[in-house]
């Protein structure tokens, strides 16, 4: 019940506040990865690996050190609310609605570049649309439905490792000379920690959209993704929302072919608010469900 109403306080404060202005602690473990990066890269998994632990380890302990000294829930509120990103992710894709509404492409590039870490210049006003939907997708499950599901299993210092961690995949795991090696590490702990609560959020999305849909192109269509869990995430929300995803994207001057994800219409400015709405009911149907699981221990 405890982590329940803390969790319910959060998601209030996020909604209330949305994240700090400056000084956001993970931009500045953001800025603390470049740094490491900078003066120890060297290509190999190892290096990589330990790097990894350098950096992730010493949040998790001083998370659990806190939780020493302070109630188990105050640190909790203040965990989550500073690893959620519910209203920020809003906030960034009504920008890029807004700009695509009034034809200011590039507006829109230089918001959808916010979300996104492929080469937004390079994208037209419909490839600036599905990058804005297929992040909104995406970092529903990052920044809100994954992040909720480690508070719920390992409190603050699950919070902690899973965003850490988050953060370092979305820095160093490429698949290209640089971080193919060198990201591994990152991105296979990643894919560990996102298995579970990526297939929930595309559950979830199904359940919250176009149900047939959402589970046909999670079937067939997530296994051909590059990623285990985006695919399904990204497949379920596209299929809910009855809109085509993937194609080319440029990622650091290199194209890549991402497979068809979804079916119907070409995503739009209506198709980003569609988008954050089926991440709205999501959470609504989550929360349901853990009001159910919270009733039933009770009991």
């Amino acid at each position: 019940m405890i982590a329940f109403l803390t969790l319910v306080g959060a998601l209030v404060v996020d909604r209330m506040f949305g994240d700090p202005k400056r000084w956001h602690p993970l931009a500045g473990f953001g800025l603390l990865v470049q740094r490491m990066e900078r003066r120890f890269y060297h290509d190999g998994r190892v290096r990589g690996a330990m790097l990894l632990a350098a950096l992730v380890v010493p949040g998790v302990l001083v998370t659990l050190w806190l939780q020493q000294l302070l109630p188990v829930w105050l640190v909790g509120l203040i965990v989550l609310t500073l690893a959620l990103g519910w209203r920020s992710l809003d906030e960034h894709a009504e920008r890029v609605a807004r700009a695509l509404e009034i034809d200011d492409l590039g507006q829109a590039q230089q918001e959808v570049q916010k979300l996104v870490s492929r080469d937004s210049e390079a994208l037209d006003t419909r490839g600036v649309s599905g990058a804005t939907v297929e992040s909104v997708l995406e970092n529903g499950n990052d920044a809100l439905f994954g992040t909720i599901f480690w508070f719920l299993v390992a409190g603050a210092p699950g919070v902690v490792l899973y965003r850490l961690v988050n953060t370092l995949d979305a820095m160093w795991g490429y698949r290209n000379a640089r971080y193919s090696r060198f990201g591994w590490a990152a991105a296979r702990l990643d894919d560990l920690l996102n298995w579970v609560p990526a297939r929930l959020t595309a559950l979830a999305y199904a359940l919250a959209g176009r149900t047939r849909d959402a589970l046909q192109c999670w079937r067939e269509q997530a296994p051909a993704w590059k990623s285990p869990n985006a695919g399904s995430v990204m497949a379920a929300g596209a299929g809910a929302l009855g809109l085509v995803l993937g194609g080319t994207g440029q990622y650091q001057g290199e194209p890549q072919w991402r497979p068809r994800l979804g079916m119907g219409a070409m995503p739009d400015a209506a198709g980003i608010r569609a988008a954050m709405g089926l991440v709205d009911r999501a959470l609504s149907l989550w929360m349901g469900a853990i009001v159910v699981g919270v009733s039933i221990a009770i009991l």
